[in-house]
């Protein structure tokens, strides 16, 4: 989908396809090398793309089954979600826990639903699993005429007109012919002999689904619902047309302060992703800055927050994906990329000279644990520098208990894992494995009463951690354990996320 965005935006000639794994040509945006031998998304790719006038910053996620907490942070750093929902599939469980993230703050969704020159489910029965499941009110922009071998086209609700289905050039930006008007002749003798039934079909959908309201939109309370099919450049174009007409530009931001708005003069940014190695050829790192007000020339001084301290910027990059260009310019809403030597931390705020922090930018609670086995014992130091340059990239998260040297790696899908094998062994030279451990989940443990934690530390010692910034993780071992350990230290605060903030002084 990102590949058909870029492709009709005009930033790229031709799209790649996560379909030929083994073909010469990768999607455009997997630029790593696992992702590319894969022909999945592993990381988070950032692009810019101008459309219609507009400047659209694109960042592309993964959306196979086993993403990773650098996915959830992401939306954190977006003012308006594209949902993409497989009609045969439906919503599927990572849906469901990504729009829990977006409700943190009431990120607008557009949805397309994909695939339909497959066989899938009724239309009607997947705007009924949407509201259900995701309870979002579902207005329909597009409607489908027919599905898999029987798709004829699509038919726009508010444009009233039909868009006739022709599989496009595979990978090229194709225009389809348009019928005006449903009840037209043209339009009878192009439906044949579904005419009257689509036609009763559309004045149903009229009348059971509620119109496109842009303030239900903007809200966050309803999503417009496209239908069309990626791969064959089908039904993209009138998302991205609605797209940018409709979605906001920058918003307002909070900080540890006071609100930022995104037309002050000032510029102010956070740091919401960390790449390390993007050329294997250097030992880069970039950190991925949102600018949210304000506007950044080249050679400017910014001012750290966290370490006080001003830094010049003369080589900041914009992406597509792994292509990056020196930029002179860039303004709010814009994503800029800043050559990072290890001091820049997600999280990390940026301003003209103002002592402020943008808040809610967490990390999440892992969902699978794993113990490092390190093959040669005399890799030790590399295999810690590894993981904690990956760690600093936020996809993974590192454990080392009190009790012993272990340490545990922290990742919300399986994939993750092989990941990081991968990445240690290609940019680390580190053979490494994982071995099961017992823990169930973590929770980061604060506390207003210094006795208390003390107390808990000393008596929860076999299950506690520090994480990669040094705060205190309990590591349960069982739901039981930890549904006990939260009715026996109910003046300690068991938490699910932590903010990635250090306290402005």
């Amino acid at each position: 989908m990102t590949e058909k965005l870029l492709l009709f935006g005009g930033a790229i000639q031709l799209a790649g396809t996560v379909k030929g794994r083994k073909a010469a040509r990768h999607a455009t945006s997997d630029w790593m090398a696992l992702e590319q031998q894969r022909g999945i998304s592993v990381t988070s790719s950032v692009m810019q793309f101008p459309y219609d006038g507009r400047m659209v910053n694109l960042l592309d996620t993964p959306g196979h089954e086993d993403f990773s907490e650098d996915t959830y942070r992401t939306l954190t750093a977006v003012d308006s979600a594209l949902m993409v929902i497989d009609c045969a599939k439906g919503v599927e469980e990572r849906t469901i826990k990504l729009m829990e993230v977006t409700r943190l703050r009431d990120t607008p969704i557009m949805t397309f639903i994909n695939k339909l020159d497959r066989e899938g489910r009724e239309p009607m029965e997947l705007l009924d699993e949407i509201e259900k499941v995701l309870k979002i009110s579902c207005a329909p922009i597009t409607w489908p005429i027919g599905m898999g071998r029987d798709l004829q086209g699509i038919y726009h609700l508010i444009e009233d007109r039909i868009y006739i289905y022709q599989a496009g050039e595979k990978g090229r930006a194709g225009t389809h012919a348009t019928i005006d008007k449903l009840d037209s002749d043209a339009a009878t003798e192009f439906l044949g002999a579904r005419a009257q039934s689509f036609r009763d079909e559309v004045e149903l959908v009229r009348g059971a689904a509620p119109e496109f309201d842009i303030e239900q939109y903007l809200a966050a309370k309803q999503t417009p619902v496209f239908f069309g099919s990626a791969i064959s450049n089908f039904g993209v174009t009138e998302l991205l047309a609605s797209f940018v007409r409709n979605a906001p530009g920058p918003k307002e931001r909070e900080t540890t302060g006071r609100v930022v708005k995104p037309l002050e003069e000032k510029l102010t940014g956070f740091v919401f992703k960390i790449q390390a190695n993007m050329d294997p050829g250097h030992r880069d790192r970039i950190a991925f800055m949102r600018i949210c007000s304000g506007k950044f020339t080249k050679g400017m001084r910014l001012f750290h927050v966290r370490l006080r301290k001003e830094m010049r910027i003369n080589d900041a990059l914009t992406f597509l994906a792994a292509d990056r260009q020196h930029t002179d310019e860039a303004f709010a809403g814009d994503i800029l990329g800043l050559h990072n030597h290890g001091t820049i931390n997600i999280g990390d705020t940026f301003t003209e000279g103002e002592s402020l922090m943008f808040t809610g930018i967490p990390n999440f609670a892992p969902e699978m644990f794993r113990r490092v086995v390190l093959r040669d014992p005399l890799r030790m130091k590399a295999l810690q520098k590894g993981l904690d340059q990956l760690c600093e990239e936020g996809a993974t998260q590192v454990f080392r208990p009190l009790r012993n040297n272990d340490l545990i790696l922290g990742a919300v899908g399986q994939l993750q894992f092989d990941v990081v094998t991968f990445r240690l062994q290609d940019e680390y030279s580190v053979q490494s494995s994982f071995d099961n451990v017992n823990v169930y989940t973590a929770r980061w443990v604060y506390g207003k009463d210094a006795k208390k934690l003390e107390e808990f530390r000393t008596k929860a010692y076999e299950n506690l951690a520090l994480d990669h910034s040094g705060a205190l993780v309990y590591l349960a071992p069982t739901r039981v354990n930890l549904q006990l350990t939260l009715e026996r230290w109910p003046d300690l605060d068991f938490r699910e996320t932590r903010e990635h903030l250090a306290a402005a002084a």
